[in-house]
């Protein structure tokens, strides 16, 4: 499969961004207006995160997240054969001093990310951007033929791709390295009864443990990318140096720290997260209440909505 599906989609890539974006408006037509892919979920997931948007307000984010949306995908096709140069001018880094100073010191870092478009982007242009080794945590897919094509793009400029489903063992060759680790740490946990549990736009949510005990242990430089879109097809991203000690942080801190930021930036900029992802779809048990790091105490029962 993939050697017929990669030389066609290198030979798509290869049509001017205008032309694909074309394309892209068309989907958009048929994903929102005609299947309506995941426009429940949302729709509810905006009422949630924004309940005190007018419904028009949420409306209009929806559509401008549909059209990113698409944009991620079609954007991804051009990165099969899109230059060095291109990838340069499409994805900016205002402030790489922010982690460029922890590789002078000969120490690692580490960055948590968020849903945000264009992450395939971002992916490509971060090793372009940094002396260090840029290791990325993916979840493998099922797929083999699109498995290979993807790891085919994401290592393009150097990316070092580790599977989440055998993290430990993979990270042994780079143990006495000095990397820089990606980890996508807004990502709804397997297992809700072993994660942090805190206050998400409101809502008692499960957020992973991994990215900040790996920092703590390790006393591992965290920062945090603040992602923008100034306009189409052009991405920009600001870092904030979370903490330069992780191990001298109480346990959570990161982590709600991590949460705050992330609602920030998604406040400001609601159209480039992932709204059909299912972030809330677990929901809180006083049961979970030794899992409660929210600076404010635990919830006694939920009235949470959830989305399917």
């Amino acid at each position: 499969m993939f050697y017929i599906a990669y030389p066609l989609l290198f030979l798509l890539s290869l049509l001017p961004l205008p032309v694909l974006y074309l394309i892209s408006d068309g989907i958009y037509v048929l994903l929102y207006h005609v299947i309506g892919y995941r426009k429940k979920v949302t729709m509810n997931n905006l009422l949630l995160a924004f309940p005190e948007k007018s419904e028009k307000e949420r409306l209009k984010i929806a559509k401008d997240f549909y059209l990113n949306f698409i944009d991620n995908f079609i954007e991804t096709l051009k990165l099969i054969s899109a230059s060095r140069k291109f990838i340069n001018k499409h994805w900016r880094l205002d402030n790489p001093e922010a982690y460029e100073q922890f590789y002078d010191q000969g120490r690692r870092c580490q960055i948590h990310l968020g849903h945000f478009f264009n992450w395939e982007m971002a992916n490509i242009a971060m090793p372009m951007k940094t002396r260090y080794q840029f290791i990325i945590v993916y979840m493998p897919i099922a797929n083999k033929g699109f498995e290979r094509l993807f790891k085919k793009l994401r290592s393009k400029t150097g990316t070092i791709l580790l599977p989440a489903t055998d993290m430990r063992k993979s990270m042994v060759p780079y143990r006495n390295s000095q990397y820089m680790l990606a980890l996508v740490a807004d990502q709804a946990p397997g297992n809700p009864e072993n994660a942090y549990w805190l206050p998400f736009f409101g809502q008692p949510t499960p957020f992973v443990r991994g990215p900040e005990r790996g920092a703590r242990v390790g006393n591992i430089p965290v920062v945090f990318p603040f992602l923008y879109k100034p306009k189409r097809g052009y991405y920009r991203c600001k870092l904030e140096v979370a903490s330069a000690d992780p191990a001298n942080l109480e346990e959570g801190e990161l982590t709600r720290n991590y949460v705050e930021f992330l609602e920030r930036n998604m406040s400001m900029h609601p159209s480039i997260w992932l709204w059909s992802h299912r972030r809330w779809k677990h929901t809180w048990k006083n049961e979970y209440e030794k899992l409660w790091i929210g600076r404010q105490p635990a919830p006694v029962e939920t009235e949470q909505k959830t989305t399917s």
